[in-house]
């Protein structure tokens, strides 16, 4: 179950790229590593180093989305709560 909320939220999120500015290439590569980082984790759900990094990585994106993003931001926050769900 968590693996499909995930799943979908990663869909939101990837949905919300498409919203921000065509220029704001940096916004968007922030948000399509951190799809990467997730995709990762879900495929290696045992790799403790690249999970820590996973939840440095996600927080510190929030900190730069929360003004800018807020739709990213919640979305985020979603996943954040996912993660804590799956004991990640």
């Amino acid at each position: 179950m968590p693996d499909k909320k995930l799943q979908k939220d990663l869909e939101k999120l990837r949905a919300e790229i498409d919203n921000v500015a065509a220029d704001d290439h940096e916004t968007r590569e922030k948000l399509n590593r951190l799809i990467s980082g997730l995709e990762t984790k879900l495929e290696n759900p045992d790799d403790e180093n690249h999970h820590h990094t996973l939840l440095r990585n996600i927080k510190a994106t929030i900190g730069y989305f929360e003004t800018e993003h807020p739709r990213a931001t919640a979305i985020l926050n979603d996943i954040m709560v996912t993660l804590s769900n799956m004991g990640i």
